[in-house]
C-alpha cells in the first residue's frame, strides 16, 4: 500500500526535477534528484518502500544504464506487491532504454511482458504506447 504523504513528496520532487530541467537548472536538478534518492534509500526495505518511488527516480536518471538499473528494482518491487499497472509501466520504460542500447531482443521481451500486465489496466494510453513499440520492433 502506497503511504499518501510518500507519494505526494515523491510526486512533488517530481514536478520540481521537471521544472529545473526545463530551466536547464543543473545545480537545482542535482539537489532535488540527491533529495529523492534518498527517500528512496531510506524507505528501502520498509513498509514505505514502494515501486512509485524508484520509477520516478529512474524517470530522471540520466545515464542510461543507470536508469536500467533502477527501473530494474522498482520493477522487482512491483513483482513483490503484484502491482500489475507498475509492472507494466516499468518494463516500457525498460523497454525504451534497451532499445537505446540496441537491446532490441530484450527490449522485445520485456515489452511482451508489459503488454501482459497492462493486459487488466484501465490505462488504454500506456496498451496503446506498448502495442505501438512492440509493433514496429517485430515488424521492423
Amino acid at each position: 500500500m502506497l503511504n499518501t504523504r510518500l507519494y505526494k513528496s515523491v510526486h512533488t520532487l517530481a514536478e520540481k526535477l521537471v521544472e529545473a530541467a526545463d530551466k536547464e537548472d543543473r545545480e537545482t536538478f542535482d539537489a532535488l534528484y540527491a533529495e529523492l534518492k534518498a527517500i528512496c534509500i531510506e524507505n528501502e526495505g520498509t513498509e514505505k518502500d514502494h515501486p512509485v518511488q524508484w520509477e520516478t527516480l529512474a524517470d530522471f536518471t540520466e545515464e542510461v544504464e543507470d536508469a536500467v538499473d533502477v527501473y530494474e528494482k522498482a520493477l522487482a518491487k512491483a513483482v513483490d506487491i503484484n502491482e500489475k499497472d507498475y509492472m507494466a509501466s516499468i518494463a516500457y520504460s525498460i523497454a525504451t532504454l534497451l532499445i537505446e542500447l540496441g537491446q532490441t531482443d530484450e527490449a522485445i521481451k520485456r515489452l511482451q511482458d508489459a503488454k501482459i500486465n497492462a493486459n487488466k489496466s484501465e490505462d488504454t494510453e500506456l496498451k496503446a504506447d506498448i502495442e505501438a513499440l512492440l509493433a514496429t520492433l517485430v515488424e521492423g
